[in-house]
């Protein structure tokens, strides 16, 4: 697909996310009818009606395109695709049921194992974020429109970090270290991706190994506006895996943190 193609994919998925965070933010207010999963996760309905949301439309803009969604995934059958969809209608159900901000909506489009279309909804920060393709990386927030590049905005001689937990391992801590990380501050979510692209933040380190729909829109989002994307010992990887399972996580804004 050429750059116009995945812009048309990408901004004809911009209303339908803004109507599933609506819709999110609705039935969060209403009372959230919880279920659990078989793994033993917990999934609300809005999970499921922003699921649904989402998938008519990705199905309506790329027919022939396969969508692989964290609430409908069958996990005993091997994924056999390198370019499909890849949904995670809210990631931080637990922070969405207790009934914080923190939580995201969740669509990437992988391209031959590459995450290169992203959008992801925060609904209750009134933000949207998308993009398509390199340089192509975009924040929607109080009507304007704003093209992302990471570039710093955290005060000089800061590095400014986030973890998956209050209290990261010893690895971690000793990661953070070693790119002269100042501060840092807990984020699980997908936003995560986001304020790296925007430049609020440097850093993302986390030895949890997410599932590909937790990663693929964030991560095609702050690759896009100039992050680096990689393992923690610093290796690229691609989609397309057999379980669904990424590696470690490493985010940097840029090669160079203190700029």
């Amino acid at each position: 697909m050429n750059t116009d193609e995945l812009k048309k994919i990408a901004e004809g998925l911009i209303e339908t996310t803004e109507l599933a965070g609506a819709k999110s933010i609705e039935l969060q207010k209403k009372g959230l009818k919880i279920t659990t999963k078989p793994d033993g996760s917990p999934v609300s309905n809005g999970d499921l009606e922003v699921n649904m949301l989402l998938t008519k439309k990705i199905e309506k803009l790329t027919p022939s395109i396969p969508v692989v969604s964290e609430e409908t995934v069958d996990l005993k059958k091997k994924n056999t695709f390198s370019t499909y969809w890849l949904i995670d209608p809210i990631d931080g159900t637990k922070e969405y049921i207790a009934g914080k901000d923190d939580y995201t909506l969740n669509a990437g489009l992988i391209i031959n194992k590459i995450p290169v279309v992203g959008i992801i909804g925060v609904p209750k920060k009134n933000k949207l974020f998308y993009s398509y393709g390199k340089n192509n990386s975009f924040m929607n927030y109080k009507n304007n429109t704003v093209k992302l590049n990471c570039k710093k905005k955290t005060p000089n001689k800061e590095i400014r970090a986030l973890t998956n937990e209050l209290n990261p391992s010893k690895d971690i801590l000793n990661k953070l270290k070693e790119f002269g990380v100042t501060s840092y501050k807990k984020l699980s979510c997908s936003y995560k991706y986001c304020v790296i692209a925007t430049g609020e933040f440097d850093l993302y380190a986390d030895k949890v190994k997410a599932n590909e729909w937790d990663d693929a829109a964030g991560q095609a989002i702050a690759e896009n506006a100039g992050a680096i994307v990689t393992t923690l010992d610093g290796k690229f990887f691609k989609y397309g895996k057999e379980n669904y399972r990424n590696p470690t996580i490493l985010i940097k804004r840029s090669n160079n943190l203190d700029a």
